[in-house]
């Protein structure tokens, strides 16, 4: 019995001490982005590749995106060189040269001084057909609400 209330209180002490204990905060700057996958959904050949990715520093110290790459020559990616300071956000602008016909399976890669994620991979996806194949198909819109074909 002695043994018993002797591990309770010992349990009892230890979760007491874990409660009290603060949830230590990250510091340091934080990249967040809007989404991190683009669906272009089906578009025409020598169309519009242009899509946006909106980065949102959530930290407390500004955050320096030192680079943007895609994965191949066909992806392109804009970015701001200044710093984003906290709460603010900027915008990366990815282009993806849609002379070539088929599926779409490209990704960004952001390298930057974020505690939470100091390398971030972004997404385009979607598939490019001929403008005589999109005559037989009825016009739709994608996940941005953008023109595509179906």
């Amino acid at each position: 019995m002695k043994k018993s209330v002797l591990s309770f209180i010992a349990i009892f002490i230890a979760f007491v001490a874990m409660s009290q204990q603060e949830v230590q905060v990250q510091s340091g700057p934080q990249l967040s982005l809007d989404k991190d996958i683009h669906d272009y959904g089906t578009m025409l050949q020598n169309g519009d590749g242009l899509c946006h990715f909106t980065v949102t520093n959530s930290g407390n110290e500004p955050l320096i995106i030192s680079n943007a790459k895609g994965s191949r020559g066909c992806t392109v990616p804009k970015w701001s060189k200044e710093p984003i300071m906290p709460g603010e956000t900027t915008v990366i602008d990815v282009k993806y040269a849609t002379n070539r016909i088929g599926p779409i399976n490209k990704s960004v890669t952001i390298s930057s001084n974020a505690v939470n994620t100091p390398t971030k991979v972004i997404r385009i996806k979607g598939k490019v057909i001929k403008p005589e194949d999109a005559e037989a198909s009825p016009i739709m819109k994608n996940s941005e609400g953008a023109p595509t074909v179906e």
